[in-house]
């Protein structure tokens, strides 16, 4: 066995010996906190995965496969002390603060569009209570799929940070997660990235039904900000209100428009772009051919912001580009989805169809 380099840790040599029955080693070369092995596996990547991350993460390192030829071991963050439950829990007042604050401009931004004005009269601010309470449980389930997801496969996550924003029509930015450990493979990374919105879904759809039956049907009037029209949306509009008369359209109660910003929240983050869920699944699909996806969605985003010159377009257009659109592989980036997985991916592919929304919202005069 030659190195590419010169080191004088005993590390190199020690880690390899661990790699006996699972790799041929050919060549090493120790970098500044990884130690890369290359020659050809010897059995399944998946195997080597399971064999070689108990040898290994005693060491403190784990391993990583790109390709059969090649393994690199990359050292572990060292832990900053106490149990192993510590770090999951690490910074929890910040999220504990951002959800305080979510609550209180959701529960704003609510009341105001009940027509309230809660900063003036702060006993108003119970009229926001069916709105927030609505998206916030929905956008609190779809983090919690993320969440539980990520636990059950062993992967560190923080908890959700939600984003307060007082202004119509969310009064959020949305919920985040960070992950704090590796994600072991493709079949882990969807079914963490997919989880999310199918969870959301499972409280989106019943609350959109029944605020739907809350909401009258009447012709607008005034000055109105207008919904637009997914598939799925327009299906559960029919379903529940039936053909509406010309002239007239459903005014949507809070549960309504809470159940509606869940389908529109749901087909952004389904989106095949950088850190989306979206990206996620898309990258367990393809690997390092994500990118032709990704390069092909954002032609369409750009079709969309030709055709409707709604403004959101253009910036998911730019702001992966600009943030660049790489996505961290797995730490076992060789072995594919199953078909069941492959299945769920055309169903996610299915969902960003349906609730996609091509003009989210227009401003009219009645």
């Amino acid at each position: 066995m030659r190195s590419w380099s010169q080191s004088t840790e005993p590390w190199p040599f020690v880690l390899g010996r661990e790699l006996v029955g699972v790799f041929a080693i050919q060549e090493w070369q120790a970098l500044d906190g990884m130690v890369r092995f290359r020659g050809h596996l010897l059995v399944e990547p998946e195997t080597a995965m399971s064999v070689l991350s108990p040898r290994i993460e005693p060491y403190g390192y784990v391993p990583m496969i790109r390709t059969p030829e090649e393994i690199t071991l990359v050292r572990l963050h060292p832990a900053s002390g106490g149990t192993a439950a510590a770090p999951l829990w690490r910074g929890w007042p910040l999220n504990v603060a951002l959800f305080l604050a979510t609550l209180f401009t959701t529960l704003l931004v609510g009341a105001m569009m009940e027509g309230a004005q809660p900063l003036a009269e702060p006993t108003t601010l119970l009229l926001g209570v069916p709105f927030s309470a609505s998206l916030l449980l929905i956008l609190g389930f779809h983090e919690l799929g993320h969440y539980l997801t990520a636990r059950a496969y062993g992967v560190h996550v923080s908890l959700p940070y939600f984003v307060p924003l007082p202004l119509p029509p969310m009064g959020t930015m949305g919920a985040i997660i960070r992950m704090r450990s590796p994600i072991p493979n493709r079949k882990v990374l969807f079914d963490i990235g997919i989880a999310g919105p199918l969870l959301g879904l499972v409280l989106a759809v019943p609350v959109l039904v029944v605020g739907l039956a809350l909401s009258p049907v009447k012709p607008p009037s005034g000055v109105v900000l207008q919904e637009g029209n997914s598939l799925a949306y327009l299906f559960l509009k029919w379903l529940v209100k039936g053909p509406i008369p010309e002239g007239y359209d459903v005014i949507l109660h809070p549960m309504a428009l809470a159940g509606w910003l869940g389908f529109f929240v749901t087909a952004l983050n389904l989106m095949p772009l950088s850190q989306l869920d979206g990206g996620h699944i898309a990258y367990a699909v393809l690997g390092r051919g994500y990118r032709k996806v990704v390069w092909l969605f954002l032609g369409v985003l750009a079709l969309l912001f030709l055709m409707t010159r709604w403004q959101g377009w253009l910036v998911w257009v730019v702001l992966p580009v600009a943030l660049g659109l790489r996505h961290p592989p797995p730490l076992d980036d060789l072995t594919p989805l199953d078909a069941p997985r492959r299945v769920m991916a055309i169903l996610a592919l299915g969902l960003l169809v349906a609730l996609i929304t091509p003009l989210p919202f227009a401003v009219y005069e009645f």
